[in-house]
Parts: C-alpha cells; structure tokens; sequence
C-alpha cells in the first residue's frame, strides 16, 4: 500500500487542532501529558496524522470525529 501525504490537507488538519488547542488554553506539553500525543509535528502539517490518532484527539477534544472534519473542509 502507499503511503499518500496530501500536505494542503494536513496544514488545514494542522490548523485545526492548534485552534482546538488554543481555544483550551492547553500548551502542546499539557496535550502531550495528557494524551501521550507529540502534537509538535501534527500542528506544524509536517507529520502525517492516522485515524486513530486524530480520533483520539478529537475525543480529547470533546469534539465529534465528523464535526472535525467540517471544520477542516471550511478551510479554503
């Protein structure tokens, strides 16, 4: 299988996290202790995030998987 990196999108899956994160107050070392998450690279667009992982974040969050995603597709 391989390994697809679409880097419009994870800048605005980036963006969205680091408003999610901001409209916290959360610091990426909170999210990190909290989650075991580095998020360093998933707000910078340079990692390419998997389900899983965006999953998680979004149940930590409190934000539904497909209301992630609206978000995301809102972004020109």
């Amino acid at each position: 299988m391989a390994n697809i990196k679409d880097n419009k999108l994870l800048q605005k899956i980036a963006l969205v996290l680091k408003e999610l994160r901001e409209g916290k107050d959360l610091t990426q070392e909170e999210v990190y202790n909290d989650t075991n998450i580095h998020i360093g690279r998933i707000e910078t667009g340079k990692g390419n995030i998997n389900v899983s992982t965006l999953a998680a974040l979004c149940t930590y969050y409190q934000i539904k998987l497909s209301d992630f995603l609206k978000m995301v597709e809102k972004i020109k």
